[in-house]
């Protein structure tokens, strides 16, 4: 019943009406594109979608301790150690340099998280990997590194997130790349022998997708159904509001006496001429 008489009411406030879904449809266009009035014109799409990419890497030696049936529990767990500290290298600003030459990314918009397992009790935080209360209003265009290192194998597990599915791939298998090339330049200013280096073996390429399709339409179609519910309901008020000042008003003015003045002055000029005839 009230639903209706509220549907009346805002058919007979049709402008009203129009211009709040004018507003509206504005606030949801500008909601995914970049809406300009001076010079009017759309300057192109929000980035709103969020691709992400994985690989995994195995931490080994130059001889392989996951083949050779000689290696022992405390060879496996040494290199399960090792791999712990390789993936907080990684998340390392100085490799994260070369994780954005291979990923072709600035290295400013890389954020990267070190990995945090039962053996490393303390976080390792590097610069860059702390999430800022900013980043939430902009954390689709920036790029982000996740390592996790198993905590019982030699396995460094690399998650990516990137505005799109191939910036994603090309920053996870960056960040083996750019590691590797990290060891690599490492190793040969301490001059360390080839055959005594930590070796990592990519397990497959990184594959990735867009974790959130349609979300610019239904941003959209929120940002809509918000703006022209609020605006109904204002045009509503400020129409009872309207009413009810003009009721008072009317009252105030059906109160009041009638002015006494013009009627005096009406009296005054018909028995004027009266009085001077008689004087005469």
């Amino acid at each position: 019943m009230q639903l209706g008489r509220h549907l009346r009411e805002l058919w007979r406030l049709r402008i009203g009406v129009l211009i709040v879904f004018a507003l509206a449809l504005f606030v949801a266009l500008s909601s995914i594109d970049r809406v300009s009035l001076f010079p009017p014109g759309v300057k192109g799409g929000r980035q709103l979608e969020i691709a992400a990419a994985s690989t995994r890497v195995l931490i080994d030696s130059p001889r392989s301790e996951i083949i050779d049936l000689r290696t022992d529990t405390y060879d496996l767990t040494s290199l399960t150690s090792r791999a712990d500290l390789i993936g907080n290298v990684m998340a390392s600003a100085p490799v994260r340099e070369y994780i954005a030459r291979r990923a072709r990314i600035d290295p400013l918009r890389i954020q990267a998280v070190s990995p945090i397992t039962a053996n490393v009790p303390r976080s390792l935080v590097e610069p860059g990997s702390e999430k800022r209360a900013s980043d939430i209003l902009r954390s689709t265009d920036q790029y982000r590194l996740d390592i996790q290192a198993s905590p019982s194998v030699p396995i460094l597990s690399v998650s990516s997130q990137a505005p799109n599915k191939e910036a994603a791939e090309r920053l996870a298998n960056g960040a083996v790349d750019g590691l590797r090339d990290y060891l690599r330049a490492l190793a040969v200013r301490q001059g360390t022998d080839p055959n005594k280096q930590i070796r990592l073996e990519q397990l497959g390429r990184a594959r990735g997708g867009v974790i959130n399709h349609g979300i610019g339409l239904q941003i959209a179609l929120l940002a809509f159904i918000f703006v022209f519910a609020l605006g109904c309901c204002a045009v509503l008020f400020l129409a009872r509001v309207y009413r009810g000042w003009s009721a008072a008003a009317d009252e105030d003015g059906g109160d009041a006496p009638p002015p006494a003045g013009p009627a005096r002055r009406a009296e005054h000029a018909v028995l004027a001429p009266a009085s001077g005839r008689d004087l005469a």
